[in-house]
């Protein structure tokens, strides 16, 4: 078992340290919060070590799971890899991208390993379909969630938004061509609602939109490829694939037929893959034990963050 350490213990931060007291790949040591009274209530009510010290905690633990605002990142970050302890990084990796490559550097040179929590690559119905998306013509993906002031100090784009972005970017293997967006804010001092076209240079285009003063929360992504769409909802952790092939010989009565402009026919098979659900936030986290044991990059590591990062802040800038 590796020995486990979370900095930060809020909303996320308590889930956090939930699943690890009750992983099996896990030991936790303890949790940091600045918060004194976050700090009295949770060792109060739970089994859970607070220390009063950062540097304490880092040196009792393998890992260390950082769950705090995005500014705090990066120092938080530089103290775990320069003791030469992996660390976990909750999404956005760092506030700039300039930040982001020093810890990619620091990584490399203390021999540790980082990933960053973009937990959308860990959903069962992204896994269950992913290697099935190919190469995508046109991804449209929509991101709403009621308001609520926790995240608010960073904008929709840091958010919401990336999580869509890094998908985006496992998914396209192609360099950026060109980046459009608009934004603006209704009841934050940053922006809330976003809408970001990102070109790439092998014709993909990613449209994508974030809102979080929305009246109901939406987390739907749709590829779009030659004679299919395959169509994900993160929430439901639902999977739909849409395919048009040529009509058989053998007539089915219950088949979908559509006509083209060209006047040719084609049917409609409609797909709804089985998914085996699980918690993403557990699978992450073991995935990342995993890596560790095996000497393997993580499947979102710091270079990850980091170019979700550096699309985030072309985003802003447009903005």
């Amino acid at each position: 078992m590796l020995k486990v350490g979370v900095i930060g213990a809020g909303y996320l931060g308590k889930k956090h340290l939930k699943i690890v007291e009750n992983s099996s790949f896990f030991d936790l040591i303890g949790f940091y919060d600045e918060n004194e009274n976050t700090k009295e209530n949770l060792s109060k009510n739970s089994n859970y070590v607070s220390f009063d010290q950062i540097d304490s905690l880092i040196d009792a633990t393998d890992i260390i799971i950082i769950v705090t605002p995005t500014l705090s990142h990066f120092d938080l970050a530089k103290k775990v890899i320069k003791a030469k302890k992996h660390v976990f990084i909750e999404k956005p990796i760092c506030s700039t991208v300039e930040q982001a490559y020093q810890l990619i550097d620091l990584e490399d040179k203390n021999k540790v390993f980082g990933q960053v929590g973009h937990v959308e690559r860990f959903n069962p119905a992204f896994e269950a379909i992913k290697s099935s998306i190919g190469s995508p013509q046109f991804i449209e993906a929509q991101r709403f969630a009621e308001f609520n002031p926790r995240g608010t100090d960073v904008s929709v784009v840091l958010d919401l938004m990336i999580h869509d972005i890094d998908i985006v970017l496992s998914v396209v293997k192609s360099e950026i061509e060109k980046v459009d967006a608009s934004g603006f804010s209704v009841i934050s001092e940053t922006p809330d609602i976003c809408n970001a076209r990102i070109i790439f240079k092998n014709g993909c285009v990613a449209n994508l939109t974030a809102n979080r003063v929305s009246l109901k929360k939406i987390r739907k992504t749709r590829f779009f490829l030659k004679n299919r769409y395959v169509a994900i909802d993160y929430l439901t952790q639902n999977v739909e694939i849409v395919k048009v092939k040529d009509i058989p010989k053998v007539k089915d009565d219950l088949s979908i037929l559509v006509t083209n402009a060209e006047g040719k026919r084609k049917k409609i098979v409609i797909e709804n893959p089985i998914i085996t659900k699980h918690n993403s936030i557990q699978k992450e986290l073991e995935d990342f034990y995993h890596c560790i044991l095996e000497n393997q990059k993580p499947k979102v590591s710091l270079l990850d963050g980091a170019r979700a990062l550096e699309v985030a802040k072309k985003i802003m800038e447009c903005i």
